[in-house]
């Protein structure tokens, strides 16, 4: 690895740090300001959860984030797994329960987060979850 890719590699983990603890700590004003001004930020899955969808702008991402607490619950348990990162790049793979409020249906999602960072900002941020378990619990069972 070139000194260039370390330190860019460096780099891309602390800012995949700082997403974390803004995010774990509810800050959405500092979850946002992480993000550059246009990222190619996908997550994929089915048109019953509401999170789901392709962005691109801080204001979209500041609704994304915000939608959580809107439907559900605070997360039961979240857990790392794992993570990579090499040069601009960073996978975060990790494990999160969670309850739907108007289903009252939990769920757990294992997930994967891939990041690309430049200049200290996201520029990519794709989700791969497990969109089957989620779609289940924003279903209402009699």
């Amino acid at each position: 690895m070139s000194v260039t890719q370390g330190s860019a590699t460096q780099a891309t983990s602390e800012t995949v740090d700082a997403f974390f603890a803004a995010f774990g700590s509810g800050d959405l004003e500092a979850t946002v300001a992480l993000f550059a001004d246009e990222v190619d930020f996908r997550v994929l899955g089915a048109p019953n959860v509401p999170w789901t969808g392709v962005r691109s702008t801080k204001d979209q991402i500041a609704e994304f984030f915000g939608t959580f607490g809107q439907v559900l619950s605070a997360p039961e348990s979240f857990e790392i797994t794992g993570r990579l990162a090499q040069g601009e790049d960073a996978v975060v793979m990790a494990r999160c329960v969670f309850q739907v409020l108007a289903t009252e249906r939990k769920f757990t999602n294992h997930y994967a987060l891939h990041f690309t960072i430049s200049g200290g900002r996201i520029r990519r941020y794709h989700m791969y979850e497990d969109s089957h378990a989620i779609a289940e619990a924003f279903v209402a069972h009699a």
